[in-house]
């Protein structure tokens, strides 16, 4: 698992949200708390919305498999990840723990000056390190939808999403932050049918074996290994498509956050990001589905010098 801190997955607010989980196989679920809301079940997936900065969504969800449809009504570039809080501590404690040395962190960042970055990141808590980055959806574009299945352990988690602003705020800073419970009853949900397997790992990048058709698909990513990169996070799985003038030593540089202009507003002309998943532990296995057309795409890691590494894959659909 990747305990190790990673400077930037951090939250700092809360927001307003809407309930929205469907289950066609279970009988609703008592969410724990006065203002509780009946979650129906009538499909099997946890919506998550994004109007501008926000994640509206349930507060509480079953523990095991989970499947969430994710939809990016905004004008940016998103994504969710979901961070497991170590016993005892919530959201408040980032905010008056994580935020000062954060903040400031990021200001040197943005002014290349990343020694003295590092000694306010420096002054982050010792439990940060505790947290378990724990998977969620890829990056994705804004009016694009993504679908992404997880199993969840009970705990505290926050969602977030750490993509800047062209000023170079995190979205984090700007309230894509939110606590989710996920209780000890299992959801008695199975895994998704993949029809294709991609693995990464340190060592071998990413691979896959056959052809990428086109129309609806669903992958299983196999995390082998997990470690902290360059840049302080591990490695994950984005699906891109590529339109003609599409760069792809620019999408390489931007998908690293830990440079001034990295993982920033706007993103590289002629990609679109069409999810996939998030930072997960070595050993877990994430599903996401998506519905091909013909064209150009890329399989990419938010990681430095993914071509070095094999962490960015190209593959043609056609008809």
């Amino acid at each position: 698992m990747k305990t190790s801190i990673s400077f930037f997955k951090l939250c700092l607010l809360s927001c307003l949200f809407v309930l929205s989980c469907k289950n066609d196989k279970k009988e609703q679920i008592k969410l724990q708390d006065t203002e509780a809301e009946e979650v129906k079940k009538t499909e099997n997936y946890i919506e998550i919305v994004t109007n501008v900065m926000d994640f509206q969504s349930v507060d509480t969800i079953p523990s095991g498999w989970n499947t969430f449809k994710y939809i990016n009504k905004s004008t940016q570039v998103h994504f969710f990840l979901l961070d497991k809080y170590p016993e005892g501590k919530t959201i408040q404690n980032t905010i008056e723990e994580v935020g000062p040395p954060f903040d400031k962190g990021m200001e040197f960042i943005m002014q290349g000056d990343m020694d003295s970055a590092m000694v306010e990141f420096g002054k982050l808590p010792e439990w940060f390190g505790e947290i378990v980055f724990t998977g969620g959806s890829g990056l994705l574009s804004p009016k694009q939808t993504s679908i992404t299945t997880v199993k969840l352990d009970p705990g505290l988690y926050i969602m977030e999403c750490y993509v800047k602003m062209a000023d170079g705020k995190f979205h984090t800073s700007m309230g894509m932050a939110k606590e989710l419970h996920v209780l000890d009853e299992d959801s008695g949900n199975t895994p998704p049918e993949a029809d294709l397997d991609i693995s990464i790992s340190s060592t071998e990048g990413i691979n896959y074996e056959g052809i990428i058709t086109k129309g609806n698909h669903t992958f299983a990513v196999h995390y082998k290994d997990q470690i902290v990169h360059e840049n302080f996070v591990g490695h994950d799985v984005n699906l891109v498509k590529l339109d003609d003038n599409a760069d792809l030593k620019e999408l390489e540089a931007w998908m690293n956050w830990a440079t001034p202009t990295g993982l920033m507003d706007p993103v590289p002309q002629g990609v679109t990001f069409l999810g996939g998943t998030n930072d997960a532990p070595a050993g877990s296995t994430q599903y996401f589905s998506v519905d091909l057309v013909p064209g150009n795409y890329a399989l990419v890691s938010e990681v430095p010098n993914t071509s070095s590494k094999n962490m960015l894959k190209t593959f043609e659909v056609t008809d």
